[in-house]
């Protein structure tokens, strides 16, 4: 789940991590009032979506006066703010944050994730503050700092110096820096975050240590521990189909293509989209029902890639395991019947109860096109939704 800059600097201002003074606000009205509260000549307007490259975007304005700063809220409140992260279609801005201004001295980046190998956080920290560390890591991954730390230990103080030092912060702030990144820390394990990004981290000409940007996600299989942060999820952030999904307990992310996937399994759904490109088809959804899905689970997430205008084929592609064959062709069945299938659908059975299965769509009366494996399967979708170009063309 992910959250807004202003809702990730107030949980972590908890923990003790430095932040600059800010408000929220959703009118111009609000803004200037917060400008002025604030005091200082300088304040920030920075649009609230749940995307990076706001700047870039013309999303982030440093004003200096009230006019400045209602001129800057009016234009961005909003206005539908292109990113490489919103895609073409862009996201519009229902919120601003206003934040008093800071004399930046020197920006750097410190940011934790989960390490899959050695299956601990690990905080990594650079000298090159406001890159995007995917950049920085391909051309200078030597200015990337590493420390691994136990959850329940959390980052020593040790560890913490030794980043700070090596990112070349001055000898007098290392204190503050690193308080900053065990605080930082501290707020990643306890909040069972699964990204905590301070891009940048800056020192300031006053000797502060400060958040100026913060990126937090959390772990959804976490959030029954934390009934506090559902609250902070902000349902316009995200694709209607993808909220549906949610409430079903599906896995579900929208994409551009034209043939909608449903698939058990993560590593198979990632492996069936493959298979799709590598026949020349583009995949409409990521979709994974899960080992365990109900009837009906597996009927709303049917309903689901339906939904979605862009779908011009449907490919299910399951490998029953504790997921039974007949579970998954009885919730396809009922899902295409309720509501009237009028797109081609293909669907590649195998494993448990998979004879059950076959003869549940068989005795069906649907238009369902059989496949005896994944290849076959993708090549059948693309097949369709290639012929279904071919027929509009000629009409």
């Amino acid at each position: 789940m992910k959250i807004h800059e202003f809702q990730a600097k107030t949980l972590l201002k908890r923990f003790g991590v430095a932040v600059p003074e800010g408000r929220e606000c959703t009118t111009v009205e609000q803004a200037v009032a917060a400008y002025a509260e604030l005091g200082g000549e300088v304040a920030v307007v920075k649009a609230q979506i749940h995307a990076g490259g706001r700047g870039k975007g013309g999303g982030v304005k440093v004003c200096k006066g009230a006019a400045e700063v209602r001129e800057a809220a009016a234009r961005i409140l909003g206005m539908q703010l292109v990113t490489h992260q919103t895609g073409p279609e862009g996201q519009r801005v229902a919120r601003i944050w206003v934040e008093k201004g800071s004399a930046i001295e020197k920006e750097y980046y410190v940011g934790i994730a989960i390490d899959r190998e050695s299956q601990l956080p690990v905080m990594m920290a650079s000298s090159e503050g406001g890159m995007e560390i995917e950049e920085v890591a391909a051309s200078h991954p030597e200015k990337i700092l590493k420390a691994g730390f136990a959850p329940k230990q959390g980052l020593s103080a040790a560890e913490a110096q030794r980043l700070a030092k090596g990112i070349g912060m001055p000898d007098a702030l290392i204190p503050k820096g690193s308080a900053f990144m065990i605080a930082l820390a501290k707020a990643f394990v306890d909040l069972d975050c699964s990204i905590a990004e301070i891009n940048p981290l800056v020192t300031t000409r006053q000797g502060e240590v400060l958040a100026l940007d913060a990126k937090i996600n959390f772990d959804e299989n976490a959030l029954f521990r934390h009934e506090e942060l559902l609250a902070l999820r902000d349902l316009s952030e995200e694709q209607p189909l993808e909220i549906e999904a949610s409430k079903a307990g599906l896995n579900y992310i929208k994409l551009d293509g034209t043939i909608g996937c449903m698939v058990n399994g993560a590593g198979l759904a990632m492996s069936t989209m493959d298979v799709i490109k590598l026949y020349g088809g583009e995949p409409a959804n990521f979709l994974d029902v899960g080992g365990g899905a109900t009837k009906e689970q597996v009927t709303a997430a049917f309903k689901i890639l339906l939904a979605d205008p862009k779908t011009q084929a449907v490919l299910i592609n399951i490998f029953g395991g504790i997921m039974k064959c007949d579970v998954i062709a009885e919730g396809v069945v009922a899902a295409a019947r309720e509501v009237k299938l009028d797109r081609p659908l293909v669907v590649r059975l195998e494993g448990t109860n998979v004879e059950a299965g076959r003869k549940v769509l068989a005795g069906s009366g649907l238009p369902i096109i059989g496949a005896t494996d994944l290849d076959d399967a993708a090549k059948k979708a693309v097949a369709s939704v290639k012929s279904l170009a071919a027929s509009a063309k000629k009409s």
